[in-house]
């Protein structure tokens, strides 16, 4: 059993190592608009050890789920291409370091935070009829599993499209969920 002193030790730790992982992502995918593997592979495998020394196999164990959850639940974005493999390795190393249930407190705030600038930048470029007309689009493909219509200009491939830096997102989700935690801490104590 460790003692309340690790444990705060060990938390901060991760808690710093994972803030600037998330926020030097967010600010690559700012100005690049692509997240390197060289960042999101080496953060998965440290989320993994840095869980494990931290906790042992509890730690190894969420770091695996939260990793395989991030990866799972995006890889369908990927598949139809409206999402980056960047991206998607991003939440999968995010998942590593947070495990399961955290990752999807922060994966909650970056679709919702992304929502957020989706709106902003269409309204800011001037498209907001095409937009929904593409979400239309889309909508109607869902709910006939592809029979109906055409999604082939609506993918990443697509050089007229938006886009939008997910990896700012996230780290602004990630920001805001060690900061709302301490916020509470405080609060609380």
């Amino acid at each position: 059993m460790h003692s309340a002193v690790w444990n705060l030790a060990w938390t901060l730790v991760l808690a710093s190592l994972v803030l600037l992982f998330a926020m030097w992502a967010g600010w690559l995918d700012w100005r690049m608009r692509r997240i390197p593997n060289w960042l999101t592979v080496p953060a998965l495998v440290t989320g993994i050890v840095a869980n494990s020394l931290a906790w042992g196999w509890p730690g190894t164990k969420a770091a695996l789920e939260g990793a395989g959850l991030g990866l799972a639940l995006l890889l369908p974005f990927v598949l139809l291409r409206g999402l980056g493999a960047g991206d998607w390795k991003l939440m999968g190393a995010l998942g590593a370091w947070l495990g399961p249930s955290r990752l999807i407190v922060v994966l909650l705030g970056t679709v919702f935070i992304a929502g957020v600038m989706a709106v902003v930048q269409m309204i800011r470029n001037g498209r907001v009829k095409e937009t929904l007309y593409h979400v239309g689009i889309l909508f109607v493909v869902l709910i006939t599993f592809g029979v109906w219509g055409q999604r082939h200009n609506l993918t990443l491939d697509n050089p007229g499209l938006m886009r939008l830096p997910f990896g700012v997102a996230a780290a602004l989700s990630t920001v805001l969920f060690f900061g709302t935690l301490s916020a509470l801490a405080i609060l609380h104590s």
